[in-house]
């Protein structure tokens, strides 16, 4: 199982309209609205690290309002 946490800023005003969107992408496990640096955090869970980045890179990355996003990949240790 592969666990990546996405840090999304997006551009002003468009906060809600793409935490609304993060609800239709199959793999996010849950998102939370911030106050700080980013604006929202997503958790993404897949089978594996090629369905996570594949979701980030295809998925959540071109929803419209999207400014900027630092990605997070857990590490089994």
């Amino acid at each position: 199982m592969a666990i990546g946490f996405i840090l999304i800023t997006t551009e002003p005003g468009k906060e809600q309209d793409v935490f609304s969107q993060l609800d239709s992408i199959e793999y996010v496990t849950n998102h939370w609205m911030l106050f700080g640096e980013y604006d929202i955090i997503a958790r993404i869970q897949a089978d594996d690290e090629s369905m996570l980045t594949t979701t980030i890179v295809e998925k959540i990355r071109p929803i419209p309002g999207i400014q900027d996003t630092k990605t997070l990949i857990g590490a089994e240790l």
